[in-house]
């Protein structure tokens, strides 16, 4: 927009003013224009972690409301590798203009950036579409260590050394349990394994004490008896095992970790677009069939966007890096 002049005479100043209506009106016609014309083609949604995960079932689910309520496909493609790195690297690099979209993890924004400091991207990179839904996590253990709640579970970790299963070091598994060793002052060693599926495999057969494991994962298990279920992490119960009681009902409030469904897009892309697809996923979101899904998936629908969600991400980031830096937990 043209600076205005000070003290130059009347007719200039009128030009100027002239020249500033122009120029607003232009910029409110180009958003208006961008919200009726977005999408007038196909819109690639990158998952960057693997087919059949919970962030890529969401996000054909999603997909496909998108692709009704707006009218053009919604086309998903998986690009995985270095814990999410390298799809959203993909997706920093492509055009702002709203056909690149990212659904992932928030760890890639949250832990990240300090466990992998010489990542190719930013968080800065990016734009919040929507904080989409949460997932706890569930605390379990063999029934063979004698422990029925997390007091008793403390209370043999303070007196000698525990282990515990994960998917891998760095993973939201890992960085909950140093969160409950902080907390609760006790000793746990963790036994990364690769991917969910053998560090479940790996709690049933006794090779562990512990495991901290998305509730589907774990759910057959402790229905079986094979697994005793002693917390969730999220903050609120799941509905997949509503008994269960929350670390914060436990006294265990510091201990809280959720692992968010995120979209994101290139940062320069313009908001009028954002609101767009904020407007069609917050519909698709209060959909009773697909809020009833994704429960089955322990996913809670948070649908926090604009500075709430930046905010949320940034609180996240700053306190996953001291504990990852107090812990020294590294990478895989």
């Amino acid at each position: 927009m043209p600076t205005p002049p000070n003290d130059r005479p009347t007719l200039a100043r009128r030009t100027w003013l002239a020249l500033a209506a122009l120029s607003l009106a232009a910029t409110t016609s180009m958003q208006a224009t961008a919200q009726q014309t977005y999408p007038n083609k196909p819109v690639h949604i990158i998952n960057n972690f693997q087919a059949g995960g919970p962030t890529d079932i969401l996000a054909r689910l999603l997909g496909d409301s998108l692709q009704k309520a707006l009218k053009q496909p919604f086309i998903v493609e998986n690009k995985i590798g270095a814990s999410g790195n390298v799809g959203a690297d993909a997706v920093a690099k492509s055009p702002a203009d709203g056909y690149t979209v990212l659904f992932s993890i928030d760890t890639v924004f949250t832990t990240n950036p300090t466990l992998s400091p010489a990542m190719p991207f930013k968080p800065e990179d990016f734009k919040v579409v929507m904080l989409m839904t949460a997932s706890g996590l569930l605390f379990g253990v063999n029934p063979a260590l004698g422990v029925k709640s997390m007091p008793e579970f403390i209370a043999k970790g303070k007196a000698g050394n525990l282990n515990f299963s994960s998917a891998g070091n760095g993973t939201p598994a890992h960085i909950a349990m140093a969160l409950l060793a902080d907390a609760a002052g006790i000793k746990a060693t963790q036994i990364p394994y690769k991917g969910t599926a053998p560090a479940v495999q790996a709690l049933v057969a006794g090779e562990v004490d512990a495991g901290v494991i998305i509730t589907p994962g774990l759910l057959p298990q402790v229905q079986a008896g094979k697994v005793r279920a002693l917390a969730v992490t999220g903050q609120k119960r799941s509905p997949l095992l509503p008994q269960v009681p929350t670390v914060a009902e436990l006294g265990l409030k510091s201990m809280e970790f959720e692992a968010m469904q995120i979209a994101m897009v290139p940062a320069a892309t313009p908001d009028s677009v954002v609101q767009v697809l904020q407007a069609a996923m917050v519909t698709a979101l209060q959909q009773p069939e697909l809020k009833a899904r994704l429960e089955l998936l322990d996913m809670q629908v948070i649908a926090e966007t604009g500075k709430t969600a930046e905010n949320h991400l940034a609180a996240n980031r700053a306190r996953y890096a001291k504990i990852i830096q107090s812990a020294g937990i590294k990478a895989d």
